[in-house]
């Protein structure tokens, strides 16, 4: 146990201070989100922007192509919500059914299988699980923008195969900060009306 403490302590004083500042962008962006400020989307594309380099650098393509995606929905989430208030109401907070949430999960596991053989061509570091966390997260942030309550699920499954990721290639700070999202997600459970992932 001390040896697992030692390295994660050296590891997080190797850890870039452009990896913190990326993690505490997203913490900005959590805090906003469950708040359903609109300027959380400028704090999830800032933040994407420096995890996109990050996740290059360390071989994980999928995760960084994602950030690609998280640009965009970043707008889209921005555009989408500044509509709501526009028309003076915000957008409300809807559920899905369990035959959607289904279908959900088979576009997942197929995307998932597909994906991995892909990175495999390409020697992604971790293919199978960073093909897992990226598609998704790109159904649940799209469940994010669209203010689906069970999207808290969804991320609390994902950050935590995300932690094992990025523990994995030394993001040290970006684990913590997937740990700290799981707990807070435990804790709040579906009362929390739209939290997102870095984007987290």
């Amino acid at each position: 146990m001390t040896d697992i403490l030692q390295g994660a302590w050296s590891g997080l004083q190797q850890t870039s201070a452009l990896e913190l500042t990326a993690v505490l962008l997203a913490l900005s962006y959590l805090l906003l989100v469950v708040r359903e400020h609109i300027a959380c989307w400028l704090a999830a594309a800032v933040s994407t922007s420096i995890y996109l380099y990050l996740f290059f650098d360390v071989g994980l393509y999928a995760e960084s192509l994602l950030q690609v995606y998280y640009l965009g929905m970043a707008g889209y989430g921005y555009y989408q919500w500044r509509l709501g208030a526009n028309r003076q109401n915000l957008k409300p907070i809807r559920t899905w059914s369990l035959q959607r949430h289904a279908v959900v999960l088979l576009v997942i596991v197929t995307c998932t299988l597909a994906l991995a053989e892909l990175l495999k061509v390409v020697e992604s570091q971790a293919p199978y699980l960073d093909a897992f966390t990226t598609c998704a997260s790109i159904v649940t942030t799209y469940m994010v923008a669209q203010k689906v309550l069970e999207n808290w699920l969804y991320w609390f499954v994902i950050d935590s195969a995300s932690i094992v990721l990025y523990l994995e290639r030394g993001l040290y700070f970006t684990a913590l900060l997937f740990n700290l999202s799981v707990n807070y997600r435990r804790r709040l459970q579906p009362v929390a009306p739209a939290i997102s992932s870095p984007i987290l």
